[in-house]
């Protein structure tokens, strides 16, 4: 079983991936940005509810 720590850490670099591809496709595919909006909503409050300071890992700013 992963430890809180591995969920973080695991959570963390998805949702710095997730961001990175949202903003390469934002203005080019809009359907598929929003469907990987979904997933970053899912991530933040996961984080959040880790106690994982999102306010200087978040890029996506809405």
């Amino acid at each position: 079983m992963p430890s809180a720590a591995d969920i973080i850490r695991d959570s963390i670099t998805e949702f710095s991936r997730l961001q990175d591809w949202m903003i390469s496709i934002k203005e080019t595919n809009p359907e598929t940005y929003n469907s990987m909006y979904k997933r970053y909503i899912e991530l933040k409050v996961t984080l959040t509810s880790l106690g994982v300071n999102l306010t200087e890992i978040d890029r996506i700013k809405e």
